[in-house]
Order: structure tokens, then sequence, then C-alpha cells
């Protein structure tokens, strides 16, 4: 296990509550999301979809990534415009693929996720993390490039913590992973939630990622489709039909793939 069995103490601020509402984004003159309104309470809400429904492009614009427009509010107050300013408030994004420097070390990269943080500080939340990944402190001079796919995500997600954010955003956390592994990284996931860390998370893994989750949302071509306690909305129909009919799906990954054959047939 990579990290310690007794509860994360990260030093966060609070369980943070994002709402959104009317929320429309795109690339360009493509518009992906169309008036889309949902809401990340305290404890952990996953967005689920077939491929192409829009779920990386929801945690792109709350991550300041792409322009939006629409309501999007944080315990009350207005997102701010643009990234530093979206994660000083307490956002933070760990992006599909994790996106480490892999000529870095472990440390290395960990200290730039609390870039906005004093040098002294960094210093401390550097501690603060390997304490609570304590497989990480064994890693810490070892560059990043050179761990496997489940070892570079669980850095992903210890760099990300270093900003001690209110709301953590995760993209396809056990995308490419083995099954072992995606387990371990979903039981993470919980255990940050449950330690007072909001989590709004995209995944792949229907069956997996709705029984660590609190609540869920079904997007389908940028439309939100379902939505409700996860317990719940594991058992509808609407998710089996986005899911291409399959009862008993448990990964978007089969799903997809079904999805691209019947499109290229089309």
């Amino acid at each position: 296990m990579w990290w310690r069995d007794t509860p994360f103490v990260l030093g966060g601020s609070g369980r943070a509550h994002l709402k959104v509402r009317d929320l429309s984004a795109g690339y360009g003159p493509f518009l992906v999301l169309r008036d889309l309104t949902l809401e990340a309470r305290p404890g952990l809400t996953v967005i689920l979809g077939p491929n192409g429904a829009g779920k990386t492009t929801l945690l792109k614009a709350l991550a300041g990534l792409i322009p939006m427009r629409g309501i999007v509010r944080l315990d009350g107050d207005d997102l701010p415009a643009h990234t530093h300013q979206i994660v000083r408030a307490g956002i933070v994004l760990v992006a599909e693929g994790r996106q480490l420097f892999p000529q870095m070390t472990v440390t290395e990269n960990l200290e730039l996720g609390a870039w906005l943080a004093q040098k002294a500080d960094r210093k401390r939340r550097v501690e603060e993390v390997l304490a609570n990944f304590p497989k990480l402190r064994e890693r810490a001079n070892q560059l990043a490039g050179t761990m496997s796919g489940g070892e570079q995500q669980m850095v992903a997600v210890a760099r990300a913590m270093m900003s001690h954010p209110r709301l953590l955003m995760l993209d396809e956390p056990s995308l490419g992973l083995a099954p072992r592994l995606v387990d371990e990284v979903l039981a993470m996931t919980r255990r940050i939630a449950d330690a007072g860390t909001t989590v709004l998370m995209v995944e792949q893994n229907v069956k997996k990622a709705l029984a660590v989750a609190d609540r869920g949302y079904l997007l389908e071509r940028g439309v939100l489709m379902a939505s409700g306690p996860a317990r719940l909305l594991a058992r509808s129909s609407v998710l089996r039909e986005a899911y291409l009919g399959s009862p008993d799906s448990q990964s978007t990954t089969a799903a997809d793939a079904a999805h691209r054959r019947r499109t290229a047939a089309a």
C-alpha cells in the first residue's frame, strides 16, 4: 500500500462545495458541454460517460484551462477566471496521463505541486506528503520517468495534495493500470475524501467508481443524462443504455471500444 493506514493529514482548509449552473464549454467554435448543471458536495463525486461525453472538458473548464460560460461557485464565491487564482482558491486538477516531469525526481515533482507556497513551507509540505505516502519516501530520489504507471499515478496525486486542495479533481486516475492498482488508486481517493478534501473524479471504471463514490453524474454528448446517489445510479437503466445496453459493464474501456466500432460502421 502506497499510503499510510491512518487517516490522511494534509493541511486542508475545510470541505469544499462546488456548484455549477448552465456551464457551456468547448474548443474554439466547437461546443462540447451545453448548459450543464451539477455540484460536487463534500465527499466523492464521480462523472461518468462514454468517450466524447465531455468529461475531461468539464474538468479543464473548472481548472481554467479552457474558456467557459455559466455560473461556477465555490462555497458561495464565484470561481476565479485564471488557473493560478483557481489553485489559490483550493481547486487542483490531476490530469489524465499523470503529466509528471520524467527527468526530475519524485521530490522535485512534489515540490512543483506547491509552487505558490514559500520555499520553507514547500519543504514542510514535502515532509507532510511523504508521511502520508510512505512508499514515495523510499523513492524520493528516483526519476519519475523510471517508475511504473501506478507509481507515477501516486506521485501525481501526492503532488496535487502538496497544494492542500479543498477540491481535488482527478481525470481517469485508473487509466492503463492493472486491476489491483485500480482498486488501490480508487481506495486512496475514497480515503482522501473521508479525510476532508472534496473529490470530483472522472473515471472509466463504472462499477468500481460507483462503489467508492457518494454521488454520480452521467454525461452523454455534453448533456447531463442522469444523476443521483452512487448506489442508485449503479442500478439505473439510463446508465446501462449509455454504455450501449451492457447491463454488467464494469469498465467503460470495453464500452468505449464498442462505441467506436458502432460509430465506424455507421
